[in-house]
């Protein structure tokens, strides 16, 4: 114990790269065909001198351009908190009060998001605990879907799509929706259909692409044909008030809240009782410190929380989420990853032993992707 409460922040080492998607992601809010990632690196020292763990976390940037910022700023942030304890929640009240003018969104935010996941993967590792240990629960099968393709691709190529990825060992899958017009949508959802089976469940995306009217319209159209588990963002995202329309008129639930940022728009989504469920994202929602919080919000109620992006850090934190639903399987971050931390079995998915959250880097990758 007292070698954990003598921790401290060393140096923050932080590399950018950029890394090519094996399926290339259209989707109605844009398209992404490779993954641009910061890598965080956050040394910790004992008595001043003696090196302690290092926690890993990483951040997707959506965009290349949004690299050269945010290594800068975490670069920043680094020098900031070097030499503070190892105390995450501590840690990110500093940091917050330094953005309370500009606010703590946007590249802002998610520098803060990586920071608190390398200071909780840390914590784990000096705890000798896999992440969801030291978060008072324990790794554990969750229902997984495999969202790592079904862009805006057409009927065709969705239907043979959407095989391989129930081939992956899936019993559940994603497909984006937005196409000119409603009878593409309707299409792609036959065809993937027919590819999967009756017994295969089947989640949409709308990626914020329809206008109120549009969304109320298409909603009806995928209520009569559809079996779908949800439809997702069929709004812009914080149309909460636009999302509460949509969802009076819905039969099938409405999904949202990756584009919230930090329990405080979550608060303001459920305020307007837009959604039949939510999906945090970890860095969006404030790193393992939001989504704790995001957990409070959610359980009185009993509202399911599902994941986005960051499976290896979100299997952790679904384990401890008590009205956890499903969890979103990417595989943006493979390539430069060791190994997987976390491993997919008829379905469910479950996070690594490994003490932290389970992320090494494979150096050669990482030097081959550099951005």
């Amino acid at each position: 114990m007292n070698d954990m409460q003598d921790l401290k922040i060393g140096r923050l080492t932080v590399r950018a790269v950029e890394v090519p998607m094996k399926r290339p992601l259209a989707t109605a809010g844009g398209a992404v065909s490779s993954a641009p990632l910061v890598l965080i690196d956050l040394e910790t020292v004992r008595g001043g001198s003696e090196a302690g763990p290092i926690g890993r976390s990483y951040v997707f940037g959506y965009a290349a351009l949004t690299l050269a910022p945010l290594t800068a700023l975490l670069d920043s942030l680094g020098a900031m908190i070097a030499g503070d304890a190892l105390a995450p929640l501590d840690v990110e009240a500093k940091l917050k009060a330094r953005f309370k003018l500009l606010g703590p969104q946007g590249l802002a935010g998610m520098a803060l998001a990586g920071i608190d996941m390398a200071l909780w993967d840390a914590l784990a590792k000096a705890a000798e605990l896999p992440l969801a240990r030291l978060l008072g629960g324990a790794p554990r099968p969750i229902p997984a879907y495999n969202s790592k393709g079904l862009g805006l691709i057409g009927a065709q190529r969705a239907g043979e799509e959407a095989r391989a990825l129930v081939d992956e060992g899936f019993q559940a899958v994603k497909v984006r929706l937005g196409y000119a017009e409603l009878t593409e949508d309707l299409a792609v959802l036959r065809a993937v259909r027919q590819a999967i089976g009756d017994d295969v469940l089947l989640m949409s995306d709308y990626n914020q692409g329809l206008s109120v009217p549009e969304a109320q319209r298409r909603v009806d159209a995928l209520d009569e044909e559809a079996d779908l588990v949800w439809i997702e963002e069929p709004v812009r995202c914080d149309d909460y008030a636009g999302a509460a329309e949509v969802r009076a008129g819905a039969r099938t639930p409405i999904q949202l809240g990756e584009n919230c940022w930090g329990p405080e728009d979550m608060g303001k989504a459920l305020t307007e009782e837009c959604c039949d469920f939510f999906m945090p994202d970890a860095v969006k929602i404030g790193g393992v410190s939001g989504w704790l919080r995001a957990i409070g919000l959610a359980a009185p109620s009993g509202l399911p929380l599902s994941s986005h992006l960051f499976p290896e850090i979100s299997a952790h934190l679904m384990a401890v989420t008590p009205t956890r639903h499903w969890l979103e399987m990417v595989d943006w971050a493979e390539p430069i990853l060791a190994e997987s931390p976390v491993t997919v079995t008829d379905g469910q998915a479950i996070a690594s032993e490994r003490p932290g959250s389970g992320l090494e880097w494979n150096e050669d990758a990482v030097a081959r992707y550099a951005a």
